[in-house]
Formats: C-alpha cells, sequence, structure tokens
C-alpha cells in the first residue's frame, strides 16, 4: 500500500480513539463527580476529634453512685460525658451544641449557687465532697469506659462528634439577667413546652412555653399505651400521694376520670379521679407514665393511658433541637428558642480559684 496513504489511515484510526478520551478529560473537568462533596463531608467527620482540655482549666468533682467513689475531671470532660449519656451522638452537630451549652451552664449554675447540700441528702456522706452525681438526680454522665463498652466499635467516630461540639462551644454557658441560667432540657415536647411553674413552683421567666411543633416527627412523641386495672390505678395513686381514691360502682363511667385543667403547654395540670384531684405531674409520676399529656379510655376494670411526649416538658426539647438542626438552625437558635431572652457568655466569671475543689479521692 502506499505509504502516505497508509500514514492517513493510522493517523484517523487513531482520533478515532483519542478524541473521546480528550472529550471525556474534558467533561469531567468542567462537570465533577456530583458526590465529591458528599464524600469529602463524610470523610471530615470521620476524622478523630480530641478534646481540648486548658491548662489551668477548672475541676469538677463527681460522685459515680455505682462505684461509690468521687473523681475529679476537668470541666469540659465532664461536660463531655453528659453530653454523651443524655442526647444520642448520631444527632446533628449543632443539636449536641446546644446540649453541651445547657450541660455545662447545668454545672456552673450549680457552682455558681455554692450549695451542693443534697448530694449528702441524696448518697450519704461518702459524697459530700462532690458537687454533682453521674445520675438523673443531677445529670447523667457516663465515664469514658462506659463510652467504650456502650460504643463499642463506633466509638472512635461518636466520641469524635461530642469532643467537636465540646470544643465549639467551649467555656461557654447560658444566662439570664447576669446569672447562669437552670438549662432544664427532656426527650421530646407534645409540640409546645412547659412553663416552668406548670411543673415545678419556680417560675423562671427564661423557661416559658414555646413552639416546639418539631417534635411530632419524632419517634418518641407517641408512647405505648399503659394498662392498669382500677384497683392498680387506684393503689399506685395512693402510694405516690398518700390521697386514696375511692373505688365505687361509678368506677366505670365515663366521667371517673375527668380533667380538671390543663397547661399553657398543653399538658394535663389537674384531674379528677373518682372523689380525688390530683396534678398531672402526680399522675405522670405515680403510673410512670412518660409526660403529664396523657388521654385515656376506660373499657371494664381496665384503664389504658395514651401519652403524647417524653419528659417533664420545661426547657429544650432534644428532638425538637435535633430536629430544628436539620431544618438549618444553629445552636445559637435553638438555646435562644428553648430558653427565652438568654445570652452566651464565658463561664469563668463564676469559676475562680478559690472555688476549686479540695477533694483528692478518685
Amino acid at each position: 500500500m502506499n505509504r502516505p496513504i497508509l500514514t492517513t489511515i493510522v493517523i484517523l484510526f487513531t482520533a478515532m480513539f483519542a478524541i473521546p478520551a480528550i472529550l471525556v478529560t474534558v467533561q469531567a473537568k468542567v462537570e465533577p463527580d456530583p458526590t465529591a462533596k458528599k464524600k469529602a463531608v463524610h470523610t471530615a467527620e470521620r476524622e478523630k476529634v480530641d478534646l481540648i482540655i486548658e491548662e489551668n482549666a477548672a475541676h469538677i468533682p463527681v460522685y459515680l453512685s455505682e462505684e461509690e467513689r468521687i473523681v475529679q475531671l476537668p470541666l469540659e470532660a465532664y461536660v463531655r460525658g453528659v453530653v454523651a449519656a443524655e442526647m444520642p451522638a448520631d444527632f446533628h452537630i449543632e443539636a449536641l451544641k446546644a446540649q453541651a451549652l445547657a450541660a455545662r451552664t447545668y454545672i456552673i449554675d450549680r457552682v455558681a449557687r455554692q450549695d451542693f447540700s443534697d448530694m449528702v441528702e441524696l448518697f450519704g456522706e461518702e459524697a459530700k465532697e462532690a458537687w454533682v452525681s453521674d445520675t438523673v438526680q443531677h445529670q447523667v454522665f457516663y465515664t469514658e469506659d462506659r463510652l467504650r463498652e456502650n460504643w463499642g466499635a463506633r466509638y472512635d467516630e461518636k466520641i469524635s462528634r461530642v469532643n467537636q461540639a465540646v470544643n465549639e462551644t467551649k467555656g461557654k454557658v447560658l444566662t439570664y439577667d447576669g446569672r447562669p441560667i437552670v438549662a432544664a432540657f427532656f426527650s421530646t415536647s407534645n409540640g409546645k413546652t412547659e412553663n416552668s411553674e406548670d411543673y415545678w413552683e419556680a417560675a423562671y421567666p427564661y423557661l416559658r412555653s414555646v413552639d416546639s411543633s418539631w417534635d411530632k416527627d419524632a419517634p418518641s412523641y407517641k408512647g405505648d399505651p399503659v394498662v392498669l386495672t382500677i384497683a392498680q390505678l387506684a393503689q399506685k395513686l395512693e402510694q405516690y400521694t398518700g390521697k386514696p381514691v375511692a373505688v365505687s360502682a361509678s368506677t366505670g363511667s365515663p366521667d371517673w376520670i375527668d380533667v380538671v385543667s390543663k397547661t399553657e403547654g398543653g399538658n394535663v395540670a389537674k384531674v379528677k379521679i373518682g372523689d380525688q384531684t390530683y396534678t398531672g405531674r402526680e399522675v405522670r409520676e405515680a403510673l410512670d407514665l412518660r409526660s403529664s399529656d396523657f388521654s385515656w379510655k376506660i373499657e371494664g376494670d381496665r384503664v389504658t393511658f395514651q401519652t403524647r411526649g417524653y419528659g417533664h416538658g420545661v426547657g429544650m426539647s432534644q428532638w425538637g433541637a435535633n430536629l430544628m438542626a436539620e431544618e438549618g438552625k444553629t445552636a445559637e437558635d435553638i438555646v435562644a428558642h428553648y430558653y427565652q431572652g438568654v445570652r452566651v457568655e464565658d463561664y469563668r466569671q463564676w469559676v475562680h480559684k478559690t472555688d476549686q475543689p479540695k477533694s483528692k479521692k478518685g
């Protein structure tokens, strides 16, 4: 074959493959992989994040109730243990940050008050030098060993998320009128939070009933039915309140249980059961219901209670915080919503060297 013709054929044949390859390369540069950003974020979230502890950090003496001993922990290490125990580590990072602000504020409020007398009342002389316990009487706190046991192979991933939340709020607390607040929080509302005085006795201006309609999408919004016989119901109420309920022939009538009033947050404020009147809180705690927003159905000698929400309902809803964060709200947005009129300030003005614990236990 003629050499010039052969050369032309080779060039054309090569171009058939080279040109598409060039076009693919150019196209790849113009239209990057749409999953690239997602992959990068996922990788960043899995990077190990260490907790930042300042050299002269305040220390908190914590009573470990099961071990019956006191350990002294840097403030941020304590806050981390509370956040990890009180909120799922898989929650949105902004919700975890809001929880860190609440947890740190809780302990700094106790420090500012300088009243730890409940430690002996609750746990005995062994706890007298502690400022807080690891139980629901204060804030649940988990040690690192407990977290490793709970999280197993996911420990590094989860502790990194909690560390990030604590680091990014380091040293910050919530204040109202120049003082740390009572930073109450709970799992899930019935769609609104409660005024503090509607569940407790004290009225705090920042613990007001606010909308929390996000909670209706939470898995804990609706509790499992609680079924009791009328005799069990009467017994539990009498044991808890000391007020006996008359069980008569009219027990099965529709108005044997009747709501007297409701709170601004939509929970039961007072309810008449038989010949007695109770607060919604008394009924909730006596019957171990998930919330004070309960309804019921009487069938024969049985009463079935149905609840909405989970917890006392005062302060920050944890599920509400998470769902707000998923809608793009920041930790600051979340705490400003659930704690009305608060500011975010540095904790150090309430903790001084003279405040540091003298106990060397643990």
